[in-house]
């Protein structure tokens, strides 16, 4: 599963930043990688321009990419970054759970004659 993280220009893009979202994600699909082809973060700071409240609001979209399926997307904006990596982790893994749960569901109900 190869993971590839993209920062918008508010944000450092470092490899220490890399690595440590590279590796909550991989963890947290761990037991389903061997279904992910890649998975693209997004990383932004939405207000970035308007400092004046002193509220910036981290903003991270993630899109993982099932074998044979449609890419699944997923946001979460938050305080902070490490926040906002880790809700939408959680909305990721909910979500892949739900497709994976709901296509093997549809494939044992089956009642067509399998192909050969």
């Amino acid at each position: 599963m190869q993971v590839q993280i993209r920062t918008d220009h508010n944000i450092e893009g470092h490899e220490a930043l890399a690595d440590r979202i590279s590796s909550v994600i991989k963890d947290a699909l761990n037991r389903v990688s061997d279904r992910i082809t890649s998975v693209d973060v997004h990383l932004s700071n939405q207000n970035s321009d308007r400092h004046e409240d002193g509220n910036d609001s981290m903003r991270c979209m993630i899109e993982a990419r099932l074998e044979g399926h449609q890419p699944l997307a997923v946001t979460d904006q938050a305080a902070t970054l490490d926040q906002a990596v880790d809700g939408a982790t959680d909305k990721l893994t909910h979500l892949i759970d739900r497709t994976l749960g709901r296509l093997e569901h549809q494939q044992s109900h089956r009642t067509d004659p399998p192909l050969s």
